[in-house]
């Protein structure tokens, strides 16, 4: 037999049983035609999107588009999407198989393909058996995708937020208890304006007030209250003053701080940027029954050959052998 394989004619053999192979490919077509309809094979659906990631910063070393995939490929967006569509219902699985949510999680692998472009985009693809339903979820990955990076973004601005109340709350406080300081020393010791005043008593002290009626009306009792009051509680009083500006020009840079913080956190932002949007698609991408029907029949063919090749290899062994056995005779 290994001699016939090494030296036979193989056209000769195929020609030989040509009629054979093309009833047998015409055959294999016909069952591959069949079998590929859509009373055995539902056809699917495809529905993409292409989408770049938007307003959003990476973490450690990866990229934008690294972290969209890890959002889009997160347990709770694909949990998300199966509720939404009821897909355990909808790929008819039991809830009470052993193996149902882990089965539930490769029926929706199988449906649907997140993969990053050659281009650093993302390309959404979702198979299903309704055209309406492919399209519906590829929005609603989408969807989940911007709801999900938004209440991210909303929980850390908001400990931002709380983190700069607390602050302006703190300066607040330091702010109050300055101003109270400086009301009672300009209630309690006349002290207003300390360099203007002080230039003022000075003068009254000194008598060198202009006007040549002006030192007699100088009224000395009030010069030398307001002079101790000075003396006393005047080094308090710019060291207060001085305070409550610097508190006031740094109780304002943290209100804008505040205020941006507070206004990241209210935005509502989206964080796609959509290169090619899902439509419902009009044409079946599976299965490609011309495709089916092609391999069908080439392995019919090559299985056929084999076949026919161990045939007629037993054949020739078996005629060798009865010719031996006659010339022995």
């Amino acid at each position: 037999m290994e001699n016939y394989f090494n030296n036979i004619n193989l056209v000769n053999a195929i020609l030989k049983w040509k009629w054979h192979l093309v009833i047998l490919c015409i055959i294999a077509a016909i069952l591959a035609s069949i079998f590929s309809g859509p009373t055995f094979i539902k056809p699917r659906y495809k529905s993409t999107a292409i989408i770049y990631p938007s307003n959003i910063a990476p973490y450690s070393d990866e990229s934008e588009t690294e972290q969209m995939l890890q959002w889009l490929n997160s347990k709770d967006i694909k949990d998300s999407v199966i509720e939404r569509f009821d897909l355990a219902q909808h790929y008819r699985l039991d809830p009470e198989y052993k193996y149902f949510y882990s089965t539930l999680l490769y029926k929706y692998g199988k449906n649907v393909s997140i993969n990053k472009t050659m281009y650093e985009s993302v390309e959404i693809e979702v198979m299903d058996t309704d055209p309406s339903t492919a399209y519906e979820m590829v929005n609603a990955i989408i969807d989940f995708y911007n709801k999900k990076i938004r209440r991210i973004h909303r929980e850390k601005y908001d400990e931002v937020v709380e983190t700069w109340q607390l602050i302006l709350d703190y300066k607040r406080e330091e702010l109050d208890s300055v101003a109270d300081r400086l009301y009672e020393l300009r209630t309690e010791y006349e002290i207003i304006d300390y360099g203007h005043q002080a230039n003022e008593v000075t003068k009254g002290f000194l008598g060198t007030v202009d006007g040549d009626n002006a030192a007699r009306n100088i009224n000395m009792e009030d010069v030398l209250r307001l002079k101790k009051n000075i003396e006393e509680m005047g080094g308090e009083y710019v060291i207060y003053n001085t305070r409550l500006y610097d508190l006031l020009r740094l109780y304002s840079d943290l209100q804008m701080e505040h205020d941006k913080a507070y206004y990241d956190a209210i935005k509502d932002f989206t964080y796609t940027n959509t290169v090619t949007e899902p439509v419902v698609a009009d044409k079946k991408s599976y299965p490609v029954r011309w495709l089916i029907v092609f391999y069908t029949v080439a392995v019919t063919l090559i299985l056929a050959v084999v076949v026919i090749l161990v045939l007629e290899g037993r054949k020739s062994v078996v005629n060798e052998k009865n010719a031996e056995t006659k010339t022995a005779g």
